[in-house]
């Protein structure tokens, strides 16, 4: 996931209302009587996915994450449209690896395919059992996961704009921006660990290695060596489409080397490094970092927290048929 890519006042307290309410509605095993199997056919079918690719993890993880940010978790972010004015279709979404919708469209074909279940699981679901899945996968932990939010009927590209978290934010600009969906500096920090398994494009970090400052082009909160590695692996003019890894130790597992990397100012984008540089959250990066169960609990709180963001109940949404398409 690219970095989890303020609000006034009168926007911040209706959401504040809105959100216990809607969450009051998740629970765990909110299909025991509807389709008793949901979870065990979802894993079967992510697990699958991440077989073929291991990109499938780090896509889906950040495909939750977009979705939730935007409009809340009703998935949203899946639904394609022919004139380009999706939630997709933004700036901020369009590097949005193809593995995490395939993940959602596959795990949601399974689903359907058993009599039972069919058209009675949404896609925003399927899309949190996926998430907790492929965080298990690659070592993160198995966690419960809450169920019974419908899909939105709306997904546009102006709904994006100025909603998702940018590599260039500082602690404030993250706090501001999590707190408005109800999260904390702690579950800040502990969701950005999920970039021990995520990847990003060069143009993302560009400026932190070539155009920080006239009197120093490399930002200097980056280790020196790590910042010549960058500049090796991200030439000038490098082809846009090149990715690097997040965590460059153990990029294949959820672990807390993301933390243990910031320690060593290998951050990637300003928005980690400054989870390290800033001493309001320096203390807690470090717990992360010597402590992993720690790391785990918290992320668990966190990515539960974020899964109960202006969730759809009741009339506000439906269970899609097919999910990049509205009924």
């Amino acid at each position: 996931m690219d970095h989890f890519h303020v609000i006034i006042l009168s926007l911040v307290l209706p959401l504040y209302i809105f959100l216990p309410t809607a969450s009051a509605q998740l629970r765990q095993n909110y299909y025991s009587d509807i389709c008793p199997n949901v979870e065990s056919i979802v894993r079967g079918a992510v697990t699958k996915k991440f077989q073929q690719t291991f990109v499938t993890a780090p896509a889906t993880l950040r495909l939750f994450f977009h979705d939730c940010f935007v409009r809340g978790c009703d998935a949203s972010v899946l639904i394609a449209s022919s004139n380009g004015g999706a939630e997709k279709d933004h700036p901020d979404d369009i590097s949005l690896t193809g593995d995490g919708f395939d993940t959602v469209i596959k795990a949601k074909a399974a689903v359907d395919s058993d009599p039972n279940c069919q058209n009675k699981v949404s896609c925003a679901d399927i899309l949190a059992m996926a998430t907790r899945d492929v965080v298990s996968l690659t070592g993160g932990p198995f966690y419960a996961v809450e169920l019974g939010r419908l899909d939105g009927r709306i997904s546009t590209k102006a709904s994006v704009q100025r909603q998702l978290p940018q590599p260039r934010f500082q602690l404030d600009q993250l706090n501001s921006m999590f707190a408005s969906h109800g999260l904390t500096q702690t579950d800040v920090i502990a969701l950005s660990g999920a970039h021990t398994i995520g990847f990003s494009h060069c143009s993302k970090f560009a400026s932190r290695i070539y155009k920080f400052s006239r009197g120093s082009p490399i930002d200097p909160t980056l280790n020196p060596s790590y910042a010549t590695q960058l500049r090796q692996m991200c030439p000038p003019n490098v082809d846009p489409r090149i990715a690097i890894n997040m965590d460059p130790t153990s990029p294949q597992t959820f672990d807390n080397a993301y933390f243990r990397n910031l320690q060593q100012g290998m951050g990637l984008f300003t928005s980690d490094q400054s989870l390290f540089t800033d001493t309001r959250s320096r203390d807690t990066v470090n717990l992360f970092a010597a402590n992993n169960t720690a790391f785990e609990q918290a992320f668990i709180t966190a990515i539960t927290k974020l899964g109960r963001v202006s969730v759809k109940t009741g009339k506000q949404g439906e269970i899609r048929r097919d999910c990049t398409v509205v009924n």
